[in-house]
């Protein structure tokens, strides 16, 4: 029976109502954002790991003088993630964050992290601390600072945007994997509703094959109708 009716099914429809529930399994993810932020809060860790090794937490930050604190920084970056702001302007933020907390105190740990002469950075952190700003700063430091400044601004681009891309693929990572367990879980329930039990396998193949088909499940479906339109000709 289930031969049967499968067989007289329109192919081209059948990948369409597959791709509809890859579809409804996506807004199933989107939906637990309402839930405390959700599925969006996945990635995030591999920044906070970052930030971590950059931004000093306030009960370490020794008495020195900065706006912005660990704690402060990781809700401005986590507000900017989950609202998905685009990764270049969320590592534009970052960066900026980043280097509002360099200070004498702080160098020697930020040096650390990105290594850079920690004497030289310590010693660009001290006069930025006086000018105020990098255009004034930049007409006082020496050759070596100046260097030292510029290699730490190209190392830090380049550990913020490992820890976004990294980030960025373990969310994109979490949602398909959630998506799947919606999409299995609606298909089964689909098949056992029409079907009755004994079908728990195709529900389960089913539900599968709806996540990664659901992007591009109208583009199959009309190539697939494409195609049987080539053979009706070819048969006339």
């Amino acid at each position: 029976m289930l031969d049967a009716a499968l067989a007289s099914v329109d192919l081209s429809k059948l990948v369409l109502a597959i791709g509809g529930l890859g579809t409804a399994a996506y807004g199933l993810v989107d939906a637990t954002k309402a839930l405390g932020g959700g599925v969006s809060r996945a990635g995030f860790g591999d920044i906070k790991k970052v930030i971590s090794q950059l931004i000093a937490p306030a009960s370490a930050s020794g008495g020195r003088a900065s706006a912005i604190t660990r704690e402060s920084a990781y809700e401005t970056l986590r507000a900017n993630w989950m609202n998905g702001m685009a990764l270049s302007d969320q590592k534009s933020v970052a960066k900026a964050l980043i280097k509002l907390n360099l200070t004498p105190q702080s160098a020697k740990d930020m040096a650390s992290a990105t290594g850079v002469d920690s004497d030289l950075l310590r010693g660009v952190a001290e006069k930025l601390k006086l000018s105020g700003n990098d255009k004034a700063a930049d007409k006082t430091l020496t050759d070596a600072e100046s260097n030292a400044y510029g290699r730490f601004d190209l190392l830090l681009s380049a550990l913020l945007d490992q820890a976004y891309q990294r980030g960025d693929q373990r969310y994109r990572n979490s949602a398909k994997l959630l998506a799947m367990v919606f999409s299995v879980g609606l298909a089964m329930l689909g098949f056992y509703y029409v079907l009755g039990s004994g079908h728990n396998m195709l529900g389960f193949l089913t539900g599968l094959l709806a996540v990664p088909l659901a992007p591009v499940a109208k583009d199959l479906a009309s190539t697939i109708q494409a195609g049987a339109k080539i053979a009706q000709l070819w048969k006339k």
